[in-house]
């Protein structure tokens, strides 16, 4: 992806579509491809919003630069 990369998602919660630069996303993956979700605050409502990212999502934003976070299980 190109410098300055941007992408348009909608809120959750008051339904806007808005469109947030890479920075404003973060993509989390669980221990399956189905627990992989990515999230954002919301610059109309404020909402912190997460939905789920599928294998197209989770391709074009690792490819803009997304700040990745994995989840471990606890040890026990």
């Amino acid at each position: 992806m190109e410098p300055g990369t941007r992408f348009k998602v909608y809120c959750s919660e008051c339904r806007e579509k808005v469109e947030l630069p890479v920075e404003a996303f973060r993509l989390t993956f669980g221990r399956t491809a189905a627990q992989a979700h990515y999230s954002f605050g919301c610059p109309l409502c404020g909402a912190a919003v997460r939905k789920p990212a599928g294998e197209k999502i989770v391709t074009a934003l690792t490819g803009a630069g997304v700040r990745t976070m994995r989840l471990v299980p606890a040890e026990g």
